[in-house]
């Protein structure tokens, strides 16, 4: 269910710190385009032939735009291949030796009897002319493209020993302008980018969504009623519920490990502070005090501990909370300002943003070592989110006046655009691994 909202009022403006939201006008298509702009050195050579039978889903392709997004893997071309077997006892494995491949893909598609389909694929190593997988997944109606997905996760999964996030999602802000109005949308996309599905739609700002640890529900920030609000969206029923409107800043919501409650930016008594609200109860528990401003809190994959940005030693930097004694301590030094800092899903990085020499760009801090790793090049880059496997940060950048989305190897080897060709995009989100 679609959530449609139509207001005129304005809201007033936030001012927690820079880099909240800048969004501008423009249409929007309704798919992303992904372009690789920088490949890991060594990328595995692999060919995955086109499924015999397929009628329309094109499975290979699919599969072969996964793996290559990654940075981690070389797709041979289609036109390149000397033969398209559909099962390994047709695989010529002198002609794929020819073309340096190492790794094939090949499959076809059968019916299931029950109107359904049956996704037959088998991942072969060409040198050592052995099968390493061989799956029947059954798939039903509208099921097609995360059939495709799950072959993905179980070749990157064989080959390289870590978990795939193909079959995943990501949620993310655009605008777009409709009959003459501009009208802001949260959407639910493929990793890949392909089939959004807009989840609420209204003409005032909406910014800051946040998955839920089952992925099932989304919290967000909505203008529609002249002053911010946080809402919870259940993606199933379409049933939205309001979980806070105060006076002043209702922002920047992220939900605990357990889904049972929401980390917030509120700003009672005119201080603008870090707060936890406890779903079932509705009860508000202040976790700072600091005549600062905290902002942009997120949970550690454990739920012990949360970061915070804060300007409270002067720049704006991040912070660490443990939960169980109250103590604080200041994470960032390096830069003149670290900010919305996420914890990777092994709860050993942040993925943060860093002002670097003017420009701000996403960087990785260990929180070991206490090292910072810039990754990016952006003049204004945003909003790092991780995969679930932690092997990825999607994040927003502007590119010309066009703000888009891209992503980023967590060792900075591996860079790609998620473009949409006419529009602006923000605050990616990435979901968490669902069934």
């Amino acid at each position: 269910m679609l959530v449609t909202v139509r207001q005129t009022v304005k809201p007033a403006l936030l001012g927690l710190v820079v880099l909240l939201l800048l969004i501008t006008a423009g249409p929007v298509q309704a798919v992303l385009k992904i372009e690789i702009t920088k490949g890991a050195v060594g990328a595995l050579p692999i060919a995955v032939v086109p499924f015999g039978n397929d009628d329309g889903t094109n499975i290979a392709k699919i599969v072969e735009s996964d793996l290559q997004l990654t940075g981690r893997f070389d797709a041979l071309k289609r036109e390149n291949m000397l033969e398209k077997p559909v099962e390994s006892a047709e695989v010529d494995y002198q002609n794929w030796r020819i073309l340096d491949v190492e790794y094939l893909v090949v499959g076809q598609v059968k019916p299931s009897g029950n109107g359904g389909r049956i996704y037959q694929f088998e991942l072969l190593d060409v040198y050592k002319q052995q099968r390493l997988l061989a799956f029947n997944i059954p798939v039903t109606q509208n099921q097609e493209r995360a059939g495709a997905h799950y072959i993905s996760d179980l070749v990157y999964e064989k080959i390289l020993g870590e978990r795939g996030a193909f079959n995943t999602n990501i949620a993310y802000v655009s605008l777009r302008r409709q009959d003459d109005e501009l009208l802001y949308e949260l959407n639910v996309a493929d990793m890949d980018g392909a089939d959004p599905r807009p989840v609420v739609r209204s003409a005032e700002p909406l910014m800051s969504p946040a998955w839920s640890p089952n992925g099932q529900r989304l919290v967000y920030v909505s203008f529609e009623q002249g002053r911010s609000a946080i809402y919870i969206q259940d993606l199933k029923t379409g049933k939205r519920s309001l979980v806070s409107r105060e006076d002043g800043i209702n922002g920047a919501p992220v939900f605990s490990p357990d889904g049972r409650k929401l980390a917030v930016t509120l700003s009672r008594g005119r201080n603008i502070d870090v707060w936890l609200i406890h779903l079932e109860s509705g009860r508000k528990q202040r976790l700072t005090r600091n005549p600062g401003i905290d902002t942009e809190p997120a949970f550690s994959p454990d739920g012990n501990h949360i970061v915070f940005t804060s300007n409270r030693g002067g720049g704006a930097q991040i912070y660490e909370m443990d939960l169980t004694t109250n103590r604080i301590q200041r994470l960032t030094f390096e830069g003149k300002e670290n900010l919305r800092a996420r914890y990777s899903p092994d709860g050993k990085k942040l993925a943060l943003v860093t002002n670097d020499r003017g420009s701000y760009k996403i960087a990785v801090f260990d929180l070991a070592s206490r090292s910072q790793l810039v990754l990016t090049e952006g003049r204004l880059d945003e909003s790092p989110s991780f995969s679930p496997n932690g092997a990825i940060i999607v994040y927003a950048t502007q590119r010309g006046s066009k703000a888009e989305l891209a992503a980023v190897s967590v060792d900075g080897q591996v860079h790609q655009r998620l473009s949409d060709l006419e529009g602006d995009i923000r605050e990616p989100i990435w979901s968490p691994f669902v069934k």
